[in-house]
């Protein structure tokens, strides 16, 4: 299990030092566009199992959609401190 912030400073090392295969640095490479569009992919993915699955299918989407923000986040340079601020 790993937490909120624990992934974030995972995604950032990723930025910082890439490891081969990884998905994350795969998004990376890919781009601003391509992360938002997985993004919009992982929310409507969140929004059905909310609707018509499970507590355990909507819990995977949403850590899914959490990650995929994650590193939308960490590719344009916004930190948690930053989110904090405007919660």
């Amino acid at each position: 299990m790993t937490s909120f912030n624990e992934l974030y400073r995972l995604i950032e090392s990723r930025k910082i030092t890439p490891v081969e295969n990884s998905r994350t640095n795969q998004l990376f490479e890919l781009g601003v566009h391509e992360i938002g569009k997985k993004l919009v992919e992982e929310a409507s993915e969140t929004w059905m199992a909310a609707e018509y699955e499970t507590k355990d299918a909507l819990a995977l989407e949403a850590s899914q959609l959490i990650y995929n923000l994650q590193v939308l986040l960490v590719a344009k340079g916004v930190t948690l401190a930053e989110i904090e601020e405007k919660l």
